[in-house]
């Protein structure tokens, strides 16, 4: 059967217990916090007019996405592959949904909220750190916030060093965009170098 409506989809799940529904806040808590400070790793997620979506992958030391105050966060913008498919994303539709992880810890947390771009000196002086100052800061306005239960790390054994490939199991990357685009731009060693100089 093909679900084309929201009863058809409630016939398979049911309602969603109490707890699951009041856990959502409008803010971030203490909890949320420290959570926040704690994580070096956040997937952002945005999406265009057309409804087009993106995730992208963000990451830094512990704490370097800013907790400004419990409706704000700052998200500084490392050197990537400028596609600039997220903040292009935000200047379209402002709306945001990210991802917080900790590794080792089976939760997440989830924030959704709206989304700015700043050249300010007094933001780009909280996020700068000692490997860089960033060139903008997404700001964003939280609007929600829940943690997420454990399933899914659980299923997947994300963190368990025994679930761990060999990397040799899947070709370097430059081997697949390589494949894929016909463009061999640099040896995987040279692609190595370059990244530590842009992390």
């Amino acid at each position: 059967m093909h679900i084309e409506s929201v009863d058809q989809l409630r016939t398979l799940y049911g309602a969603a217990k109490e707890r699951a529904l009041k856990k959502e806040m409008p803010s971030l808590d203490v909890h949320c916090r420290q959570f926040i400070a704690l994580s070096p790793f956040v997937v952002l997620g945005s999406g265009d007019r057309a409804g087009y979506l993106d995730a992208s992958p963000r990451g830094g030391l512990p704490g370097f996405v800013k907790v400004l105050d419990e409706h704000t966060l700052l998200v500084p913008d490392s050197p990537g592959n400028n596609r600039l498919d997220t903040l292009e994303n935000i200047l379209s539709t402002k709306e945001v949904g990210m991802l917080f992880l900790i590794p080792g810890m089976d939760e997440t947390l989830r924030v959704n909220g709206v989304a700015s771009l700043h050249t300010d000196a007094q933001y780009l002086a909280c996020c700068s750190s000692e490997l860089r100052n960033p060139k903008l800061v997404i700001k964003v306005e939280v609007r929600q916030a829940y943690l997420h239960c454990a399933k899914a790390f659980m299923r997947s054994k994300l963190w368990d060093p025994t679930s761990q490939i060999e990397r040799s199991m899947m070709p370097t990357m430059n081997d697949m965009i390589g494949a894929q685009t016909g463009i061999n731009a640099e040896t995987q060693e040279e692609t190595l170098k370059r990244y530590l100089t842009e992390l």
